[in-house]
């Protein structure tokens, strides 16, 4: 099952007192999921995906990208009791391209390269339990999970936590899913996924400070080809070094939401 769309906005001003840019921006995404369950086998998969672009002509840097993500999972339980399975799951998040923040220092627009390829990505591998009392809801817990994060480019290596003279580093501590995928209303889906981890083995990081996902989404089919979409995404990675407007860095709270009105498919 899942959702593939594409969205796109334009905005076009002329003697606007209000003030803004001109701005188009396209959006194609895709939210899919495959689930297995045969005798005591289950294996679920996911693919949350986005990119997008944005032209604001009037701008330094007129072509910037709004949306970026790889989100894989996917795990292989066996049921050894009603809706409880020993499991192994994989997972692995990053970006397809480079990515920039843009800030107004003494008047002028400057790109600041904040991320890029495998800088960073995050790549789980865990054994645990899993709770699935119906096809809507799951929980997932693993005392025994493994995280390597990968940053290739050496300028961004302080940012995301890995040591200057390394390419990746790996942790082993503690992690927890719950995910929702619910289709029971006709055209109506909504698929949410929340994990956390905290590593045992690192020395900046005190086990207890989590890093924390929750990818959420939700459309509504109609007319057969139109959809609407709202997705969000909330992270914290107590190793990812963000400066605020003040100028202070440490880490912090990161939020995106995009509504979207397009071409979408839901099945």
């Amino acid at each position: 099952s899942g959702i593939v769309g594409l969205n796109v906005s334009q905005t076009g001003l002329f003697n606007w007192a209000g003030g803004g840019n001109n701005n188009a921006t396209g959006v194609l995404y895709a939210n899919l999921t495959l689930k297995y369950k045969k005798n005591k086998i289950a294996w679920d998969s996911n693919l949350d995906t986005d990119f997008g672009l944005m032209y604001v002509p009037e701008t330094l840097y007129p072509w910037r990208k709004s949306n970026d993500k790889i989100v894989f999972s996917t795990k292989l339980g066996y049921e050894f009791s009603k809706t409880w399975f020993v499991t192994v799951l994989g997972g692995f998040r990053s970006q397809y391209v480079s990515g920039y923040e843009y800030k107004m220092i003494s008047g002028v627009e400057n790109e600041n390269y904040v991320s890029n390829w495998a800088s960073p990505s995050y790549s789980d591998l865990s054994v645990g339990i899993d709770w699935k009392p119906n096809a809507i809801f799951s929980l997932y817990l693993s005392p025994v999970a493994g995280r390597v994060t990968t940053c290739t480019d050496s300028l961004l290596r302080a940012t995301y936590g890995v040591p200057i003279d390394q390419i990746y580093k790996a942790d082993l501590g503690l992690t927890f899913k719950a995910g929702v995928n619910y289709s029971v209303i006709k055209n109506l889906k909504i698929i949410s996924i929340f994990s956390i981890f905290s590593p045992y083995t690192s020395k900046i990081q005190p086990f207890g400070n989590f890093d924390v996902d929750w990818d959420f989404s939700i459309s509504y089919q109609f007319l057969k080809v139109l959809n609407v979409s709202l997705n969000t995404s909330l992270k914290y990675y107590d190793q990812v070094m963000i400066t605020d407007k003040s100028g202070a860095t440490g880490p912090r709270v990161q939020f995106k939401e995009v509504i979207g009105l397009g071409i979408g498919y839901s099945f």
